[in-house]
């Protein structure tokens, strides 16, 4: 008798997405659906996190504001780079869906596909530069001993070009998604399967 993949395990094999009670879109306020269906438009799906914060409408919104004024603010971090701070501080968190999620978009940014699981695991170890390497650093700090920030970090931060603004950018990112990381292992968020190979290989055209 052969071995059955995993991969081809039926659907209702599989775990719920959260354990609190996941609205269907059609029942999602108006203004949070129509943003979820701009998602699946672009992506194909709807990311597991967003039906799942949709449980509470007011907090769902409140996340979702504060993740769009940090996330897309012009800033002297890429997009790349910021999507690195939340896969190397959701390791450190032990944050399976942020991990995997953020990971996949970290792949897509910076078009290198073994870049996310080397700064999930140990971004010492990853191929980044002298810069990222420190900005990991310090926000890794931020995640694990913020008590102990000083201000030779940000100097540390400034020699590699980083303003203060920047800076702010590493701690709150970090900050934002510590928050994330612990309400996806409370309600044991579960990634979206199209997460794990998205920017590993070529997207199927339709």
């Amino acid at each position: 008798m052969g071995i059955v993949s995993p991969l081809r395990l039926p659907i209702m094999a599989l775990a719920p997405i959260s354990r609190y009670p996941v609205p269907k879109l059609v029942d999602v306020p108006e203004d949070l659906r129509q943003r979820f269906l701009e998602v699946q438009d672009k992506a194909g799906f709807v990311p597991n996190v967003f039906l799942a914060l949709a449980h509470r409408p007011d907090e769902c919104r409140a996340f979702l504001a504060y993740h769009d004024a940090l996330m897309l603010r012009e800033s002297g971090l890429s997009k790349g780079e910021k999507e690195m701070i939340v896969v190397a501080t959701s390791g450190a968190n032990h944050c399976l869906y942020c991990v995997v999620a953020h990971g996949a978009i970290l792949r897509v940014y910076e078009k290198q596909p073994l870049l996310a699981d080397q700064v999930a695991v140990n971004h010492r170890k990853a191929d980044l530069s002298p810069r990222q390497q420190a900005m990991l650093d310090f926000a890794l700090k931020i995640c694990l001993r913020s008590h102990e920030v000083v201000e030779a970090d940000f100097e540390a931060l400034h020699a590699h070009g980083f303003s203060d603004e920047d800076i702010w950018d590493i701690g709150a990112i970090t900050a934002l998604f510590g928050l994330s990381n612990r309400m996806a292992n409370l309600i044991s968020l579960r990634p979206n399967d199209e997460f794990y190979l998205m920017g590993r290989v070529p997207r199927t055209k339709g």
